[in-house]
C-alpha cells in the first residue's frame, strides 16, 4: 500500500469485501438472507468495540438484533462451507510448502448453562477454570502471513451424554464426545483431503499424544508437540543413550549441549531462549508407512534463560533437520495467539452468544469465517 493515496486504498479494499461477499452468496438461497449476512460481515469489520447482536443491529440501521441472530441460529446456510471458502480464499496469499499448521484452543467466558458446550473448565486465555466454551482452532502460518482456517466447538461429557440438552442447544443428532486431540486430528485430515500445503505442524503439551503424533507420521508431515516434563523418552537404533522423563534429561545436560537462538519477534524484540535437541531415533519411513526417506524422533528442550524455566516438545522431522529449523517451527506458535487477540479484540470472537453456539462453532465462530476475510 506504500505510495497509494487514502482514497485508492479504501476502493481497493472495498473491492476485496464485494468480491468477499460474491463467494459467499452461493451459500445463502435466499436475496434477504443474503443481504442480512453481508451486513452482518459489514458488523464485524465496524468500528463498534463490541460485536453483539445489538450493536451490529444499530450499526446496520435495524430496530432489534433479530435479523443478526437468525443468520447464525436460524438460517439454512452451511458454515463449513463458509470455513472452506475462508481457507480456500486465504490460501490464495499464503500458501506455501513450507507452511505450518499451528493448534492450538481459546476460552469463552459465559454466564449461565445454555450456551452450546458451556461448562466449568480449564481454559488458558484466563488462566484457570471458569464457566466457559472451549473452541480448538487451526491456523496456517507462511512467510507470507497467518489466518485461522479451521475451528471445532469443545462438547465436554456433560454434555454429549445429556441428548436433551444437546437437542435443545440445536446440536446434529450424530454429533458425540471427541477429544481435543481428536478435533485437532480431524483439522488436520481436512487439510490434507484439501490439498493445503504445509510441511509442519506445531501445538502445546495438548497435543503432544500419540494420537496426534500417528497421523501427522502417516501423512508424511513434521511436526514439534508440546509434551509434559513427565513425559518419558529413550534412544535407540545406535544414537547416544537417553532415558528418563523430559526433566531429567534436560538437567543432565552439559553446558555445551545448550544453544541460544530466536524462537523470532516478540511485542519487546527478539524471543531469545536456549535450546538442546537430541536424535533418539532415525526410521526409514517407506518401511513404515511414514511418507519416504529417513526420519527423525526427538527431543527438544526450550530453557527461559531468565529464570531456567524449560518447556519440552516431542519432535518427527526428515533426517539432517537442524536445530535452526525445529526452533523456527516451534517459534509459530505465536502467530495462532495474535490470530485469537485480533479476532477477539477487533472481530468479536467473544462477543455472541447462544445463537452462534447453534450452529456446533461456538462463542462467535459461526462468524469466525466470516472474520478471517
Amino acid at each position: 500500500m506504500a505510495g497509494a493515496s487514502l482514497e485508492a486504498t479504501r476502493e481497493l479494499w472495498s473491492s476485496s469485501l464485494r468480491e468477499v461477499k460474491a463467494r459467499m452468496r452461493s451459500l445463502f438461497t435466499q436475496e434477504r438472507v443474503a443481504t442480512s449476512a453481508s451486513l452482518f460481515l459489514d458488523g464485524l469489520l465496524g468500528p463498534e468495540r463490541r460485536k453483539t447482536g445489538w450493536m451490529r443491529a444499530e450499526a446496520a440501521g435495524d430496530p432489534g438484533p433479530w435479523r443478526q441472530q437468525a443468520i447464525l441460529g436460524r438460517g439454512h446456510w452451511d458454515a463449513d462451507a463458509l470455513r472452506d471458502i475462508a481457507r480456500d480464499y486465504a490460501l490464495e496469499t499464503l500458501a506455501d510448502p513450507d507452511a505450518v499448521l499451528v493448534i492450538d484452543e481459546t476460552g469463552f467466558r459465559k454466564q449461565g448453562k445454555a450456551s452450546c458446550g458451556v461448562a466449568r473448565q480449564y481454559t488458558g486465555s484466563a488462566g484457570q477454570i471458569t464457566n466457559c466454551q472451549i473452541g480448538v482452532f487451526a491456523a496456517y502460518v507462511s512467510r507470507h502471513g497467518h489466518a485461522f482456517i479451521d475451528r471445532a466447538l469443545y462438547l465436554p461429557k456433560a454434555w454429549t451424554t445429556d441428548r436433551a440438552r444437546l437437542k435443545a442447544a440445536h446440536v446434529p443428532a450424530e454429533v458425540g464426545f471427541a477429544t481435543k486431540p481428536r478435533l485437532a486430528v480431524a483439522m488436520i485430515e481436512r487439510a490434507i483431503a484439501a490439498e493445503v500445503p504445509f510441511r509442519w505442524v506445531t501445538a502445546d503439551t495438548v497435543y503432544g499424544v500419540g494420537e496426534v503424533e500417528m497421523a501427522l507420521r502417516r501423512a508424511g508431515k513434521g511436526y514439534v508437540l508440546g509434551v509434559n516434563s513427565t513425559q518419558t523418552f529413550n534412544s535407540w537404533l545406535g544414537k547416544p543413550e537417553v532415558c528418563g522423563t523430559a526433566e531429567t534429561i534436560a538437567h543432565g545436560l552439559e553446558a555445551k549441549a545448550w544453544t541460544r537462538l530466536s524462537a523470532g519477534d516478540g511485542t519487546k524484540g527478539e524471543r531469545l531462549y536456549d535450546w538442546a535437541y537430541l536424535e533418539l531415533a532415525e526410521l526409514e519411513a517407506e518401511e513404515d508407512g511414514y511418507g519416504t526417506g529417513l526420519w527423525t524422533r526427538g527431543l527438544l528442550i526450550r530453557r527461559n534463560p531468565v529464570d531456567g524455566e524449560c518447556a519440552y516438545f516431542t519432535t518427527w522431522c526428515p533426517a539432517g533437520t537442524t536445530l535452526e529449523t525445529l526452533v523456527a517451527v516451534e517459534g509459530q506458535r505465536w502467530a495462532i495467539e495474535d490470530s485469537f487477540e485480533t479476532a477477539k479484540n477487533e472481530l468479536g470472537l467473544d462477543h455472541n452468544g447462544q445463537a452462534a453456539s447453534d450452529r456446533l462453532t461456538g462463542p462467535g465462530m459461526a462468524g469466525i469465517a466470516t472474520s478471517l476475510w
